[in-house]
This record gives structure tokens, C-alpha cells and sequence, in this order.
């Protein structure tokens, strides 16, 4: 049974500092791209970072780089978003997702999700 549960959202004030984890289980996690997403009420989801299977590539959305850090741990199957210098647009239910391509196949897999709130 897949899952992966986040954890480590809460309630900030501005410009402090939180650190999500999401915990997989139920597949081969080293083979996955993982991303973070977030979404706010009334708002699509968006893609805040990935960190690729194999090397470990990062990639970040403009709003969050140099604020935000993806990283991974392939021996706890587990990723972290260290999310510093919060503020109050950050405010969102954040999504752990993971994603496999081999050739035409695709699986992906979703978080249930943890709510960041930042006041200002």
C-alpha cells in the first residue's frame, strides 16, 4: 500500500521557519521524483520543488528560491522542504508528490497534505 505522509506544518509568523517531511512507503522511493506543492484557498495547486530520482537535481518555483530547500533521503525514503524567511503568502496546504516516467508508463502518487499558516 503506497503512501506518503507529510508532516511538520503548523503556525508561523512571518519571516520564521518551518520544516516539512514526507515519509513514503509502499514503493521503490529512490526511483521516484519528488516534489512539494502547495495550494492556497482558492487557488490551482503549484509547484513549489523537486528533487529528481537519480542525482538529486533541484529545480525551484521563482516565489520560493532562495528561501526554500528540497532535499532527500533515499536510506528513510523520506524529503524535506526546510522553508525559511516565511511570509504570509506562503500560507497554503502543502502537498508531498511523487512521480515516476519510464518510457510511456507513469505512476504518480499524492500526500493528504499539511497546512502551513504564516501570520503576519
Amino acid at each position: 500500500q503506497v503512501q506518503l505522509v507529510e508532516s511538520g506544518g503548523g503556525l508561523v509568523q512571518s519571516g520564521g521557519s518551518l520544516r516539512l517531511s514526507c515519509a513514503a512507503s509502499g514503493f521503490t522511493f529512490s526511483n521516484y521524483a519528488m516534489s512539494w506543492y502547495r495550494q492556497a484557498p482558492g487557488k490551482e495547486r503549484e509547484l513549489v520543488a523537486v528533487i529528481t530520482s537519480a542525482v538529486g537535481s533541484t529545480n525551484y518555483a521563482d516565489f520560493v528560491k532562495g528561501r526554500f530547500t528540497i532535499s532527500r533521503d533515499n536510506a528513510k525514503n523520506t524529503v524535506h522542504l526546510q522553508m525559511n524567511s516565511l511570509k504570509p503568502e506562503d500560507t497554503a496546504v502543502y502537498y508531498c508528490y511523487a512521480k515516476r516516467v519510464v518510457g510511456l508508463f507513469r505512476d504518480d502518487y499524492w500526500g493528504q497534505g499539511t497546512q502551513v499558516t504564516v501570520s503576519s
